[in-house]
Parts: C-alpha cells; sequence; structure tokens
C-alpha cells in the first residue's frame, strides 16, 4: 500500500510504483488532497493498475467500509513522500482523512519515507515525531542529503525509487540463499612505481560492492576482497583490503576454495612494473622521457579456474569498447568461466564511475541482456540469475 502525501516528491511514485511491479509485486495507492496536486490519481491508476484510494467519506467504498478492508489488504504500507505534516498528524493518531485512517487501521508494516525542507526536517517537534515513530516499530527510510526545490541544501530529500526498492526487497527477504558462499573482488589495483606513484585503472568499485550487498542480503555468507577505494563495507560482508595485483591474487588463492561461487568483478592490473624504486623517480636536467618496464601480473580467474579441488562456479566480467559479443565469448571459453557479465564502457552514464550499469551475461549455451538501471538494481539481478545457474550446473 503506497500512501502518498503532499509534496513535490509525490512525483517520484509514479517510478516507484513500476519499479517494484516489474519485480512482481501488487501496488494499491492511497493519496491525500494535496498529493492529488503534484501528482494525478488517473496517472497512478495507470501505473498500479488499480483504482486509487482518496476519499474517506467516498459512499460506494465506505458502505462497504472500504478503509478498513484496504487496511487489511497490505503486506506493507510504504508513506512516500512523508511531509512533515502527514508524519505529524500519523504520529498524534489523527484519522482525519483516509491516508491516516487506513495508518491507524493496518496490522501490516509502516515504512516512513521523510520528504522535506531541511529546516523543516531538522526541527525538534519532527524529530520527536520520527523517534517516537521509531519507538512504536515503524520503519524510518530516509532522507537522502542533498540540493532540495526550495534551493536549501541538506538532509531531507525523499530516497530515490530504487533505493526504496532494494529496502522493499531487503524487509521481504527470506534469507534464501542462507548456506550459500560467495567470493567477490572488487575496484581497481595499484601498483607501485615508487613510494608516491603507481599505475591504476578508473574502476569505482561500486558495481562489485552492489553484487557483495545484494548476496549478504538474501542470506549468502560473502567475502569481499577490495581494492583501494572508499566505499562502506555492506552489511554482512567480510571485507579484505588489498593494493596489488600480486595482494588480491594471494588472498583469493587463500578463500576461493572455501566458497561455492567466484565473482571476479574487479578491475585487475594486467601488468606491474618490473622493479620498483626506492625512493621517488626524480626529473633530470636534459632529459624529457622515461621508461618504465612492465611485466604480466598473475592471472587470478586463471588461477581459480585451473583448481582440482573445490573449485568454484567462476564469474568473470569483460569491459570492452566494441566486438562486446565477439571479445566477451572469447574470453568466456580462454579463461574456461561459467558466467561472463559484458558491459560497453564506451557509452556514456555506465560502467566505470558511473551509478548506472548494463550488462550482456553470456554462459556456453545461451545469454541474456540486463538492460540498463543502476548498479544496485544490477546487482540484485545478476546475483540471481547466478544462482539459477549453478543450480542447473551443480
Amino acid at each position: 500500500m503506497l500512501g502518498i502525501g503532499g509534496g513535490i516528491a509525490a512525483y517520484k511514485c509514479a517510478d516507484l510504483t513500476r519499479r517494484l511491479i516489474e519485480r512482481g509485486a501488487e501496488v494499491k495507492v492511497v493519496m491525500t488532497e494535496a498529493a492529488k496536486k503534484f501528482i494525478t490519481p488517473l496517472t497512478m491508476q495507470a501505473i498500479s493498475r488499480h483504482p486509487v484510494f482518496d476519499s474517506l467519506l467516498d459512499p460506494t467504498a465506505e458502505a462497504s467500509m472500504g478503509h478498513i478492508k484496504i487496511a487489511k489488504w497490505a503486506d506493507l504500507m510504504l508513506l512516500a513522500p512523508a511531509t512533515a505534516d502527514l508524519i505529524a498528524r500519523v504520529t498524534a493518531g489523527m484519522g482525519n482523512d483516509l491516508l491516516t485512517s487506513v495508518s491507524l487501521a493496518t496490522g501490516a508494516p509502516i515504512a516512513v519515507v521523510p520528504a522535506m525542507n531541511q529546516q523543516m526536517y531538522h526541527a525538534t517537534v519532527t524529530q520527536e515525531n520520527l523517534a517516537t515513530l521509531t519507538r512504536r516499530g515503524h520503519l524510518i527510510w530516509g532522507p537522502a542529503s542533498g540540493e532540495q526545490v526550495c534551493g536549501d541544501i541538506g538532509l531531507g530529500r525523499m530516497l530515490e525509487p530504487l533505493k526504496l526498492v532494494a529496502l522493499i526487497e531487503e524487509h521481504f527477504s527470506d534469507n534464501d540463499l542462507d548456506g550459500m558462499s560467495f567470493l567477490i573482488t572488487a575496484g581497481p589495483t595499484r601498483e607501485a612505481i615508487d613510494p608516491i606513484r603507481y599505475l591504476t585503472n578508473k574502476s569505482s568499485g561500486k558495481m562489485g560492492y552492489a553484487i557483495a550487498d545484494a548476496a549478504a542480503k538474501r542470506g549468502a555468507k560473502v567475502t569481499l576482497v577490495s581494492g583501494p577505494i572508499q566505499l562502506a563495507t555492506p552489511t554482512n560482508v567480510e571485507r579484505i583490503n588489498v593494493q596489488s595485483a600480486e595482494d588480491m591474487h594471494n588472498e583469493v588463492q587463500r578463500h576461493a576454495g572455501q566458497h561455492q561461487i567466484f565473482v571476479a568483478c574487479a578491475a585487475v592490473s594486467d601488468f606491474t612494473p618490473v622493479q620498483v624504486a626506492d625512493h621517488k623517480i626524480k626529473k633530470k636536467t636534459g632529459c624529457d622521457k622515461i621508461t618504465l618496464s612492465l611485466v604480466k601480473t598473475k592471472d587470478i580467474i586463471a588461477s581459480v579456474t585451473a583448481m582440482t579441488n573445490n573449485r568454484p562456479f567462476t564469474i568473470g566480467f569483460a569491459a570492452e569498447t566494441q566486438d562486446i559479443e565477439q571479445y566477451a565469448r572469447s574470453k568466456l571459453t580462454k579463461k574456461n568461466l561459467d558466467l561472463i557479465c559484458a558491459n560497453d564502457v564506451s557509452r556514456k552514464n555506465q560502467g566505470f564511475n558511473s551509478d548506472q550499469n548494463a550488462l550482456h551475461l553470456y554462459w556456453a549455451n545461451g545469454d541474456k541482456l540486463l538492460p540498463l538501471a543502476s548498479k544496485i538494481d544490477i546487482g540484485h539481478q545478476l546475483v540471481s540469475e547466478i544462482v539459477t545457474l549453478f543450480n542447473k550446473n551443480k
């Protein structure tokens, strides 16, 4: 049950509803009178495929106690955007419109998604109201920080639809991957040239971290071998920090046999300097060039797929700029992978340093496209595809 309050962020509810339906949810909508000024009931009806409820005094609906029926129907009630006014009325236990009446009448968990001006959010009364709702067992999701319509910057933005979808999925997670274990690499590696310089690449680590987060949320045991990046460690994930390709190779070798699935998502340096200078390399007068000798790094994936005992189901990545399928399938065979995930890093707004990605999955006798979406969403989709293929190949 999506309860839409009267704030500008109400426009996000159309996309939120669509995303939830894509994942198999059934969504019914309750709107306040103020909400209808920002997004129309007709829009929400078309997207949700259900009539929109917006009046406590509708004679037809209330002849059969409509607000009680819809309150009992929900598995989760989401108040989004939850304005300062809506939060105050729910906290006070008011039932002066349909949305607050349904909030009182439902036995389902209620998730509150705050959305308001940053000063209104920080107001003492709003913070006290949120604290009260938390004590009562309500879920408080957000807010996010950033630029607001009024021009202020700070906490108060409604969480984005895909983030809310992830929280809802987590809320309903049944730990279906309990007993499974993932070893995942993520981020770049750094190959030292001298004490202060190194070779690296543009990998942000976001894709690998999203995969780790998705698997952990479904109950899997997850070990994340991470290159040098500043992302927060996902909940219930064991993180091992490394610097060089050699470091990452050693940690993967140490842990691979203890996991069922190995996801090689890191962008590992292909070459490393033959020799690392003991001191900072200085510029020399009259010398405009320097020669750096490089040698190949160890092939982490090949070392895992060559294992004869306890070899994990192995997934690789191929970041390409042309002939995506040709190069991906060639790597699939050459590396003896079970699955390869190819992405076109030449496209804007996806891949390296982006919050979005699109992957084309290839395996021995099939393929599947995961269209452009947030890396969080792609992470969840990819984990599902990996588990399906893993179970088929047991």
